[in-house]
């Protein structure tokens, strides 16, 4: 079953890992932050030893984002950011797991101070 992991957050100046730029985790002892950071490290290297784990990016500023919307005229072009809310999607990662509960149980671990974690189910295509 393939899920994808979505990180919506909000880094003032907008800057990847998204917890050295927010307010929230700054907040946070130097040595805690580290400590998340290391454990982050470790679930990824975890998740990539276990197949679990397909892929993944940080996003650019969504400043920089371009929005195609149909139009019944054809295609209509803007520029970004987009979203009318504060926070932007900053990235994603693509599971592939045995189940939705295990998806659950890992979408808990990519939550940190600042962001939101969104989990939904990928589609999958038959040929």
């Amino acid at each position: 079953m393939k899920y994808v992991i979505l990180i919506h957050s909000n880094p003032q100046p907008w800057g990847h890992p998204t917890g050295d730029f927010v307010a929230e985790a700054l907040a946070r002892p130097q040595e805690e932050r580290e400590r998340s950071g290391a454990a982050f490290d470790a679930m990824l290297e975890e998740l990539s030893a276990s197949g679990e784990l397909k892929g993944g990016e940080a996003l650019g500023d969504p400043a920089s984002a371009r929005l195609y919307r149909w139009d019944a005229g054809g295609t209509v072009a803007t520029d970004g950011p987009y979203a009318e809310s504060k926070e932007h999607l900053a990235g994603f990662f693509l599971l592939d797991v045995a189940s939705r509960e295990r998806a659950e149980e890992l979408a808990a671990r990519f939550a940190g101070p600042g962001d939101t974690v969104e989990l939904r189910p990928a589609h999958v295509w038959e040929e």
